[in-house]
């Protein structure tokens, strides 16, 4: 039997607080909101209590976000899209920003499992002056667990309508995306990471987010396999591949910690769930 889970979060100001107001069909939610930066950004962490999802599984999840607030999302583990008897495992966010809101959408990474047949959607509304900060790791198969990708496919689809647009679908059977130095050249994993704003970044913002994130890659072990540009005037774009999801991971949250303080002069406190 297929699981159904839809969530659906919408964020609020109330008298400087940040709060969420959480409704949910299925096996998907929230827990309580933290504030481990004070009232005026809400933490919230997605839990999933069956662990994955296999053929015929969806997650649906839409956020809201009011001018003025300001939330960070995450997830305690790892996204897991286990082996399908031919259906497909599809989970999707569609996130609406109103002016002056902003965004932190941080889940751990996405395990495509050998065998899956899985589809990643997230779509991004941004009102003029909203802003957004937002990655997807993911990993092919289990290279810890010496188990290949070799059966399968996972199609990823990001969009920040009416600006930018990227679809692409890893399939086991391309040996030439998967190895070639044009394609993953051999590399079990793949991240990208985006800043994403309603209108067009200030020149001089934008070039000292991206010197910014250049001096975090130089000085990581990811150096020759990661890339930081700025494809549309309205996005921040840092690409990379590696072995491994935890040196990605790492980067990841160090180009965030300096993205946070370079755009929005804030300090990067992690979230706790990222140490368990």
């Amino acid at each position: 039997m297929s699981w159904h889970a839809r969530l659906a979060l919408d964020y609020s100001t109330r008298q400087g607080r940040t709060v969420v107001q959480h409704r949910h069909d299925g096996p998907l939610r929230v827990l309580q909101s933290l504030y481990p930066e004070g009232d005026a950004v809400c933490h919230n962490v997605l839990v999933h209590p069956p662990g994955g999802l296999v053929g015929g599984d969806t997650l649906a999840m839409q956020v809201q976000v009011a001018s003025g607030a300001h939330a960070l999302v995450s997830t305690p583990g790892a996204t897991r899209f286990y082996r399908s008897l031919g259906e497909r495992a599809q989970q999707t966010c569609h996130a609406v920003l109103a002016d002056g809101a902003r965004l932190e959408w941080l889940p751990l990474e996405t395990l495509a499992y050998s065998g899956c047949v899985a589809e990643n959607r997230l779509v991004l509304q941004l009102a003029p002056s909203a802003e957004l900060m937002a990655w997807d790791v993911s990993a092919l198969g289990l290279p810890q667990a010496q188990r290949p990708f070799v059966q399968g496919s996972l199609l990823q689809h990001l969009e920040l309508c009416g600006v930018w647009q990227e679809r692409g679908r890893i399939a086991a059977s391309d040996q030439r995306l998967l190895h070639s130095p044009l394609g993953l050249n051999g590399h079990a994993c793949l991240g990208l990471m985006l800043f994403a704003s309603g209108s067009a970044l200030p020149r001089q913002r934008r070039e000292a987010a991206v010197d910014a994130a250049r001096a975090v890659i130089d000085a990581h072990a990811l150096q020759a396999s990661a890339a930081v540009t700025a494809p549309h005037p309205q996005v921040l774009a840092l690409r990379a591949l590696a072995p491994l999801t935890e040196p990605m991971m790492d980067l990841f949250k160090q180009v965030w910690a300096t993205w946070r303080a370079t755009l929005w002069a804030m300090p990067a406190l992690r979230p706790r769930v990222w140490a368990v």
